[in-house]
This record gives C-alpha cells, structure tokens and sequence, in this order.
C-alpha cells in the first residue's frame, strides 16, 4: 500500500473570520458559537481520498492579525497551498486577506491558493459587495461561499485544494 502524501495547508485571515470554526467544521463536524482565539498556531490533520491517492493534509491553523507579522511568516514555510479566509460580513477583512495573499506568494511563491468567503449564512449582514468578488473571479482568483455554521461548501473548499495539490 502507499505512503499517504502529505500536504501542508495554511488558514490565513484576520482575527475572526472563522477560519478555526471552518477547521473544526472540516475535521470534526462541528460548529461552536463560541470564539476561540487561536494564539500562534493550531495543527490538524485530515486524510481525504483524491481519486485513487491518500492525502493527509496538515491544517495549520494561524492566529488572525489585522496587520502581518515576521513570526508568523515562519509558519508558512514548506506549505503546499493555503486557503485565504474572508468574513463576508467585514469588508476590512478582505483587505487583510490580499495583504495576506501578497506575503505568502512572496514567501511560497506560486502555490495553490482559494478565497474563501466565510459567514455566507449570514445573509443580512453582508458588506463585501458581489461586484468586488466577481471582479476578483475576473482576475483568476477561485472563490468559494462558505458557511461554518452550517457547514456549506466547508468540504468543497478544502477538498478542491487538496484536489489542486496532486494535480
């Protein structure tokens, strides 16, 4: 039998866009209303199935910032892909999330990458404007609509990276 591949995924976002709940959405099937501040950085793993191969990806979960550390740019190093988290209802945080972006194509450069806009269930309290996320899917970027929560799209996101990571 074959040795799993292993792939290093990082979650990079501002503080509180949920990309611990997207995790534990992921990994466990679970939501909490709760806010757990992630500090410094949460290891999981999830083994997926991507056509006839094994797939262990390592999810680094990094603590959310408004700003971009030097410490945290170390934990970037070796990952494969990552997954840009965006709180729909936070216009602010897709301006983190691009600043992010920047960082890690300078660190990692050109790896695979998703947007995701996280908080979809939230319908009311949207502040990103579609004209700025369709412009984005314009410029290549691949967006995925998320909902921890309810747990919309969350195995979607990570399983098309996972998908793009052995392509």
């Amino acid at each position: 039998m074959k040795e799993p591949i292993k792939k290093k995924i990082c979650m990079l976002g501002a503080f509180a866009v949920g990309k611990t709940s997207l995790i534990k959405r992921y990994v466990e099937d679970m939501f909490s209303e709760k806010y757990h501040t992630t500090i410094g950085v949460k290891v999981d793993k999830k083994t997926v199935k991507v056509d006839d191969r094994t797939v262990d990806l390592i999810l680094w979960d990094l603590a959310g910032k408004n700003g971009i550390s030097e410490m945290r740019t170390t934990y970037l190093r070796g990952a494969s892909g990552y997954l840009l988290v965006v709180d729909k209802t936070r216009v602010n945080t897709l301006d983190v999330a691009m600043d992010m972006h920047k960082m890690a194509q300078d660190m990692l450069g050109k790896v695979p990458c998703i947007l995701i806009l996280n908080k979809w269930d939230l319908e009311g309290k949207w502040d990103i404007d579609e004209a700025a996320i369709e412009d984005l899917r314009t410029n290549g970027w691949y967006t995925i609509k998320t909902s921890a929560k309810t747990g919309m799209s969350v195995n979607q996101a990570f399983e098309t990276l996972a998908r793009k990571l052995v392509e």
